[in-house]
């Protein structure tokens, strides 16, 4: 049986259609509303046939326990067949249904149930505190195993020169690390506001939701895409500068292969799976299972490593909560850099590690986000690896906050997260850093070692920027945040376009053409406004794109062959020449990679998105 467990401030539901399944149902049954419960979204699955005595018990026991914690008003049970690809017969499932909401009335617990096999609409609000969502694995022979669940037990602290604090007694300097402390802590709610990126991902015709995909899928448009294949030459130069092979594995994984099962399900409900003849698929959620499969194949020798492999991911699957999927930041299908380095031994590892906080750091400087981090440890790593720690922290030149884990829940003992914030104060997951002990083991993966005999590697994690789709959040939010004093921008080498020539009239298109060949000549993306419009209306235009360099060609510029930029950066207007405005930007975006122009070069050609 698979449950999740929300604890709402309200749960609002009205049956639509019923399926040939659908349990007969009272009217006051066909719609309920129900504040500050527990609800218990249940999917009864295959392996519980005929085994009502051994998993109603189970589940009571787990619904119970919930609630004492949480103190909610009532219960709510709703089926949610979603939660599995392994269901089991309506029968047994409406029984067990049936029995649990029995009990727990038995029981005196104030209880609803919302109808079997009914198309349902739903509304839900969740409190958003430690408890407030959990989930569970409940099987009729072994014992409950707890999957994602939120109340791990860790002590909390800033770690500052050395010194760790409580971030109650900090005295914060930086605003964003104080609201990553009080969101890592609960102390932050959701306001319930929609990020500004959603609008601005939209508005800058980047990309927006595809209506007949799942929810958590988008379309991109032209310049969209763009700053995402940028962003993934950007990666793909920063790995293999640090000496990365790249490969490319599958999207979809067997089941029945015990080590891709047991690794998923670390994840535990957040998994696209499907059912195909007799197996049972999964669509991966990062590269990680076609990594340890390529290096399980291969040979290694302590001589060779540590060993990196690098994949990007597109795309990549979570079956995140509906309600939760919002805009670039959190999604069902993602574009993931993932890379994998394999170690001898926990010694190289840390090693590793430290280069790559410094490839992480510099991620956010060649993006011009600000990070803040989060270093994780269990305690038994922290104990014995505290000056390590320490260091490692000095290598981010500010305070990090730290949490240390009563006891390892994952499959890494030490990771480190870097976080942008949002216009509302969240963080936004970016580059992360995990040291793997589990891995190398369950995939079989071996090395021969000094002694000429085959022992199982640690593995790092990293991706050093976290999802494209992310990255491309962080920017936006970041212009959000930032409007009231300087003109939003994207970077130079990450604008759809770079320099855009404004002709006054038609008699200097063919200059402003001339010179577009130029720039595009020295790998410059620019476009011409060549439409009928006011000069001030198309310098209106621009802006509203945010393209750094905007230039107006009239008589003056034909004759002399001077132009004046306006710079969007600093808002000012420099008088130069064609070589000149080419080393301006070629010092700007040095280093970057880049793409072609993905629109045609003259906007009055250019469909609307």
């Amino acid at each position: 049986m698979r449950v999740l467990f929300i604890h709402s401030d309200y749960l609002k539901y009205q049956t639509k259609n019923k399926t040939k399944i659908a349990e007969q149902i009272e009217p006051d049954q066909k719609e309920g509303y129900f504040k500050d419960v527990l609800v218990v979204f249940t999917a009864v699955e295959a392996e519980d046939e005929n085994k009502s005595e051994e998993i109603v018990p189970k589940v009571i026991k787990e619904v119970e326990d919930v609630f004492k914690k949480i103190k909610a008003e009532g219960i709510v049970i709703y089926p949610y067949a979603h939660l599995t690809s392994s269901l089991s017969s309506p029968e047994t499932a409406k029984s067990i249904l049936n029995n649990m909401e029995t009990i727990l009335k038995e029981k005196g617990y104030k209880v609803a149930r919302a109808p079997f096999g009914w198309y349902k609409s739903f509304e839900i609000s969740c409190k958003g505190h430690p408890l407030s969502e959990l989930s569970r694995t409940i099987t009729p022979e072994d014992k409950i195993q707890e999957i994602e669940e939120k109340d791990i037990e860790s002590q909390w602290y800033i770690l500052d020169q050395g010194k760790l604090i409580s971030p109650d007694e900090f005295e914060f300097k930086s605003e964003e690390l104080r609201k990553l402390a009080m969101y890592e802590l609960g102390k932050i709610k959701s306001s319930g506001e929609e990020s500004p990126h959603v609008k601005l991902m939209r508005e800058k015709n980047l990309a927006d939701y595809e209506p007949s995909a799942d929810v958590g899928h988008l379309r991109w448009y032209p310049k969209g895409r763009l700053i995402r294949d940028l962003l993934a030459d950007y990666v793909y130069q920063l790995v293999t500068h640090e000496g990365a092979m790249q490969v490319e594995t599958p999207i979809m994984y067997d089941l029945a292969d015990e080590a891709i099962r047991v690794h998923a399900e670390k994840f535990g409900e957040r998994q696209y799976r499907m059912g195909h003849s007799k197996k049972e698929l999964m669509l991966r959620y990062a590269c990680c299972f076609g990594a340890f499969r390529v290096l399980s194949d291969s040979f290694l020798t302590w001589k060779n490593l540590p060993v990196r492999i690098y994949e990007l991911s597109t795309y990549s699957f979570r079956m995140e909560k509906k309600g939760e999927v919002v805009g670039l930041k959190r999604l069902r299908g993602f574009t993931m850099p993932d890379l994998h380095t394999v170690c001898q031994d926990l010694e190289q590892s840390l090693t590793e590690f430290d280069r790559q906080i410094l490839m992480c750091k510099k991620t956010g400087e060649d993006l011009e986000v600000n990070y803040e981090v989060i270093f994780r440890a269990t305690e038994d790593f922290y104990e014995k690896y505290k000056d390590w720690m320490h260091q490692a922290a000095s290598k981010v030149d500010k305070p990090v906050l730290i949490e240390i884990l009563a006891e390892r829940k994952h499959y890494w003992i030490c990771k480190m997260d870097f976080a942008a914030i949002d216009y509302l104060g969240r963080p936004i997951e970016n580059p992360t850093i995990q040291i793997d002990v589990e891995s190398g083991e369950r995939f079989d993966i071996t090395y021969v070692n000094e002694d000429e005999e085959e022992a199982h590697p640690i593995i790092i994690h990293c991706s050093p920027t976290g999802s494209i789709e992310r990255v491309i959040c962080s920017l936006l939010e970041k212009t959000a945040i930032e409007r009231n004093e300087k003109a939003p921008m994207l970077p130079t080498w990450l604008s759809p376009t770079q320099v855009r020539l404004l002709p006054i009239s038609e008699r200097h298109l063919d200059f402003a053409l001339d010179f577009a060949a130029k720039l595009k000549d020295h790998n410059i993306r620019v476009d011409v406004d060549d439409r009928v419009e006011r000069v001030g209306k198309k310098i209106r235009n621009a802006a509203q794109e945010w393209i750094p360099y905007v230039v107006v060609i009239g008589d003056r510029e034909v004759e002399s062959g001077e132009i004046t930029a306006n710079i969007r950066k600093n808002e000012e207007k420099k008088t130069t020449d064609l070589d000149n405005l080419v080393k301006i930007i070629k010092d700007e975006t040095s280093g970057m990679p880049f793409r072609a122009l993905p629109l045609p070069l003259l906007v009055s050609e250019r469909i609307a998105f």
